[in-house]
């Protein structure tokens, strides 16, 4: 009963944040009220996306968590999240405050939508034989992992414009910056399109899905910032896709 009502809560908070645009970082309004510290609401609005899952893993009956496609399928989700959870938000370097609406909403998508996956591949995912030798399993992974490494290291880009103690923005260079101003948006929505690739369920292309239509917008939101912002900025540079948009 709870897997239904959370997925009915997942689809009700994705068209929330599909069609309201609420803001965070340079964005951030005292619209959505008063203001967290960027550490600390990355690193509790993350926690449940990687809490929810390791419990519903560890103490729930995974009857499905036994097999090799699920254990693997379940490690990139956990990777993801510990990452993100763990090590990302002590890595910021003077960000901006995250007003509270944005926090909230953050907190209740990664708490529904962990929930969602890891249920799924733990209890009821069920693979065909010598699924991880498919070329599904194969090419999502792999793509999984590609978005992973783009996203990781566009992340790093991003932190290192800052020396410690700054706060102002900078034109970023190197990788796929020197393409795209998304490129750690670009990463993330080929890590979890890859994702669902390989797990090949309805939860996981949701996510997919509502992931890439969610951070294009940012990008473009972003790239449209630069070109305001810096004089100087790369005209040749697209908002997502290298050469094309």
């Amino acid at each position: 009963m709870f897997f239904f009502q959370c997925d009915e809560n997942h689809n009700f908070l994705l068209s929330l944040l599909l069609f309201e645009n609420v803001p965070y970082g340079r964005y951030a309004s005292s619209k959505y009220g008063f203001h967290v510290s960027v550490r600390l609401s990355w690193l509790i609005q993350e926690l449940p996306a990687f809490l929810v899952p390791l419990s519903l893993v560890l103490w729930a009956s995974s009857s499905r968590a036994m097999y090799l496609p699920n254990q693997l399928l379940l490690g990139m989700y956990f990777c993801h999240y510990f990452q993100r959870t763990f090590i990302y938000p002590f890595l910021i370097r003077g960000g901006k405050p995250t007003p509270f609406g944005s926090f909230a909403l953050a907190f209740a998508f990664c708490t529904c939508n962990g929930y969602l996956q890891a249920r799924y591949l733990s209890h009821y995912a069920e693979f065909p034989p010598g699924w991880v030798t498919h070329p599904y399993f194969i090419t999502g992974s792999c793509l999984w992992f590609l978005g992973w490494v783009i996203n990781i290291h566009s992340d790093h880009i991003l932190r290192n414009l800052r020396a410690p103690g700054e706060t102002g923005y900078n034109i970023p260079r190197g990788g796929l910056f020197e393409y795209v101003s998304g490129a750690n948006f670009l990463g993330e929505i080929i890590e979890w399109a890859g994702f669902a690739l390989a797990v090949h369920s309805i939860h996981s292309a949701a996510f997919a899905l509502f992931t890439s239509i969610i951070l294009s917008s940012r990008a473009v939101a972003h790239h449209k910032w630069y070109l305001v912002k810096f004089e100087d900025y790369p005209k040749h540079r697209k908002a997502l896709i290298p050469f094309v948009f």
